[in-house]
């Protein structure tokens, strides 16, 4: 008690000024020096570092009276003052409604949720602890706030997470939600800690999270769980004054910057991989950026700075893996996994802490990088219009000073959406923005699994590698996957996949992405600008299989779909859309040109439909006419139902759903349409009476192509060898060919099952010279027409090999 005693006493005298709290530290990046501009060492060094992550972990910049500032400050008061009342240590738990005892410690679901509550009991302290730190929370410098950090701490310590104890449950709440929970609340009160708590805390770290994690660069220990396990140890170095403890952990984030060719990490196409199968950038991937993001800025000028050649590498995927993502403020769904099935998130939530983490990269990258990532950063935030990241309530003090210093930096200029295609062949994803708008295509293969269920989450995303095409406008749209959409959609019509109407129980096909599809044919090929995608697609758990295709252009989508059988005994489906209307949207449909009925529970086929349009949305064309069905309904669901730590509470949206309907059991069944994004409904009529515009060179099980005229393309995907119109394959491959104004063409070739030893590829058309070739092209002939020999294309990994040449 008498130590209690001496901190309040302290705390009263100094009447919670900033020294009490701590804030009169320096906010500078580099340690403190001496007097003579030496290096300090010892204690000053880590009061120096320690002093540097307090900025990192509450913010800076900002006035506390401020808008959002003033608003988020209370809200921090409000949340800690409500942990603060209700905190009542016992045996096996800090707070009645967070027990962490476990009557039978194992590593099934229920212990994995009593682990949590031990995290999540770290955690309200920490917030605790930051309303204490922070001005403006209304517990500024409160001594019974303090007091309660204190006790808490010591009271988990004693029950659950020390030396002596075993590790149950989740070990990632063990070994990294704790560990940075708890190292980040000594930071805050460690003027405040006696060394036998420090000593007590460090020592929990050290049993949970030993050196041995480090060992290798496997398991549990790769990716975003290297670099959070490395977070945990330097903080504890730091916060227990331990060198080697920091060398170790600094040394250890190595392996993680180097791109991959399999399994976790980052690819150099941009590709980022968690749990070996799982596209995880809007997920992990973030956590690492944030986590390798603050431990740069940790370190720099410190005896332990990051100074890995390979930290290049690292901050390239800024614009090769982040940003393609990243569509006017949100990031696309398909790429945070079991993340979208979590109540209180959305694509607009989860892009917010990348925003920031972007601002605080780029403070360690060259000078035009950092411009150019708070162009692209100021532009995100001002366009985004339905969830405006400042408006956030979730937002952290951190996050927030980070994009207002951006918002109010009047030297930045912001950057536009661009015009690009991006094919990311390593993880089965692809990306097209064009002006008005921007889609992104999400699929499965031998590499990638069809979608990843885990910890009681994503219950129900079983099609979401089925060739799930999303899409959003540039000023309208953007709420389509963010109004919970996840828990009251069909699964089963999810936009743009063909999948049977088997039903599938929830978390069909076992956890962490287990099953993936036998099919190795995954992938495309592009220009940078255009593209063709092709899936070969196999249903999970199920018989279904089909060849589809997307031809990417200028202003639409050509979908293709060939060789539909299945043998389930259940009818087999493509959605051409399913548009998410929210509580109360009715938007116009109209058919070949007739308006349909608006009413709730409205359904009707149309059985040689030729276009339809949806007000506000999108138009949708059918090449030689389509067996169309439409319907309009409300649908109720709740979070629970697809995550079993969501709420029960139940949510109704409506939809309207466009599909094809193949028929039970189909063989062989096709289906054609084109996606118009934004366009009118006198622009999608037009479109489909130009009989001109586009033709469909072929659309069966073996090849897929088209030719657009006006844009001088040719796209096949080859499932087998073959010819289609002038192009001729000597094995699968997708080949795309474009014709340019000033003469010249360029011809792109992938082998996305990357199984060619040897490919050969023929356009028949008159070229005078070839202007340059990739190393993996090995014999060339031009004159009446171009014939391509490539060599053994199992090493491009299906990256697209591109031949520039000049007409003749």
């Amino acid at each position: 008690m008498a130590s209690v005693l001496r901190r309040r006493a302290f705390l009263h005298a100094a009447g919670g000024t900033a020294l009490a709290l701590g804030l009169s530290h320096p906010a500078s990046a580099a340690p403190a020096t001496t007097a003579s501009g030496e290096l300090a060492t010892g204690s000053e060094e880590f009061a120096a570092l320690r002093a540097k992550w307090r900025d990192l972990v509450l913010g800076t910049g900002f006035s506390p009276t401020a808008e959002p500032f003033r608003t988020l400050l209370a809200t921090l008061g409000t949340t800690a003052r409500k942990h603060l009342s209700t905190m009542a240590p016992a045996s096996g738990s800090l707070w009645p409604d967070a027990v962490w005892a476990d009557p039978d410690p194992n590593t099934d679901a229920a212990s994995y949720a009593f682990s949590a509550k031990m995290n999540d009991s770290y955690s309200r302290l920490s917030a605790m602890a930051q309303a204490w730190a922070q001005p403006g929370t209304g517990l500024t410098g409160d001594a019974a706030v303090l007091e309660a950090v204190l006790t808490g701490l010591d009271h988990i310590n004693a029950e659950v997470f020390n030396e002596a104890t075993k590790q149950y449950g989740n070990w990632w709440n063990f070994q990294i939600g704790a560990p940075q929970a708890l190292m980040d609340t000594c930071v805050l009160v460690h003027d405040h800690l006696s060394p036998e708590q420090i000593a007590k805390f460090c020592a929990a770290v050290d049993h949970f999270v030993p050196d041995s994690v480090f060992d290798k660069y496997t398991g549990t220990s790769t990716g975003a769980n290297r670099v959070d396990l490395c977070r945990g140890v330097i903080l504890r170095g730091i916060v227990g004054e331990d060198a080697a403890k920091v060398e170790l952990a600094a040394k250890s984030l190595g392996p993680v910057f180097p791109y991959v060719t399999s399994g976790d990490g980052f690819y150099a196409d941009g590709s980022f991989v968690q749990h070996t199968s799982v596209p995880y950038i809007g997920g992990y991937g973030a956590v690492l950026h944030d986590g390798v993001g603050r431990l740069l800025a940790l370190l720099r000028g410190s005896p332990w700075e990051l100074n890995d050649p390979n930290t290049q590498l690292f901050l390239d995927t800024v614009e090769k893996a982040i940003a393609p993502f990243i569509y006017n403020g949100l990031m696309m769904d398909n790429v945070s996994s079991r993340g979208i099935s979590r109540a209180g998130g959305s694509e607009h939530t989860r892009a917010v802490g990348l925003l920031g983490t972007l601002v605080l990269i780029g403070q360690g990258a060259s000078p035009e990088e950092n411009a150019r990532w708070r162009a692209m950063v100021k532009g995100w935030i001002q366009r985004d219009t339905y969830a405006p990241p400042l408006k956030n309530p979730g937002l952290s003090l951190t996050r927030a000073a980070q994009l207002q210093s951006v918002l109010n930096d009047t030297t930045v200029k912001p950057a536009p959406e661009p015009v690009e295609h991006r094919l990311f062949h390593n993880m089965d994803r692809v990306t097209h923005r064009r002006r008005g708008w921007a889609a992104s295509v999400s699929m499965a293969s031998r590499r990638i699994t069809h979608y990843e269920n885990g910890n009681g989450e994503h219950l129900r995303g079983w099609h979401t590698g089925a060739g799930w095409l999303s899409w959003w406008g540039s000023d309208f749209g953007l709420e389509q996957y963010s109004d919970a959409y996840w828990p009251t959609v069909d699964p089963y019509r999810l936009p743009g996949i063909t999948a049977s109407r088997k039903p599938l129980a929830d978390g069909e096909g076992g956890a962490w992405g287990a099953q993936r599809p036998d099919v190795d044919w995954v992938g495309g090929t592009t220009d940078g600008e255009f593209g063709a995608t092709g899936q070969h697609l196999k249903g999970l758990s199920s018989t279904m299989n089909a060849k589809k295709s997307w031809f990417w252009l200028d202003d639409s989508i050509v979908c293709l779909g060939a060789g539909i059988t299945s043998t389930d005994g259940y009818a087999v489906e493509t959605t051409v859309d399913n548009r998410a209307l929210g509580a109360a949207g009715s938007p116009a449909l109209t058919v070949d040109g007739r308006p349909q009925p608006k009413e709730q529970g409205w359904t009707r086929s149309f059985e040689d439909a030729e276009w339809a349009h949806i007000e506000g949305h999108a138009g949708y064309v059918f090449p030689g006419g389509a067996k169309l069905s439409a319907v309009r309904e409300e649908r109720t669901g709740a979070w629970k139902d697809i995550n079993t730590g969501g709420p029960a509470d139940p949510i109704t949206r409506r939809y309207l759903t466009l599909c094809t309907d193949h028929g039970t059991d189909p063989t062989d069944a096709t289906y054609a349409y084109v996606l118009l994004p934004g366009a009118s409904a006198r622009t999608t009529a037009q479109r489909a009476c130009d009989r001109g515009w586009l033709r469909i060179l072929a659309n069966n099980g073996r090849q897929q192509g088209v030719r657009v005229a006006k844009l001088g393309l040719t796209a096949v995907n080859f499932w087998a060898a073959g010819t289609v119109d002038k192009v001729t394959a000597s094995a699968p491959a997708s080949v795309l060919i474009r014709e340019h104004r000033d003469g010249t063409a360029t011809i792109v070739v992938s082998d996305p099952a990357r199984l060619a030893t040897g490919l050969h590829v023929t356009w028949n058309k008159r070229i005078s010279r070839v202007l340059s070739k990739p190393s993996t092209v090995t014999s060339v002939s031009t004159g009446p027409s171009l014939k391509l020999s490539f060599g053994d294309l199992t090493g491009a990994y299906g990256a697209p090999q591109k031949i520039k040449v000049k007409l003749a």
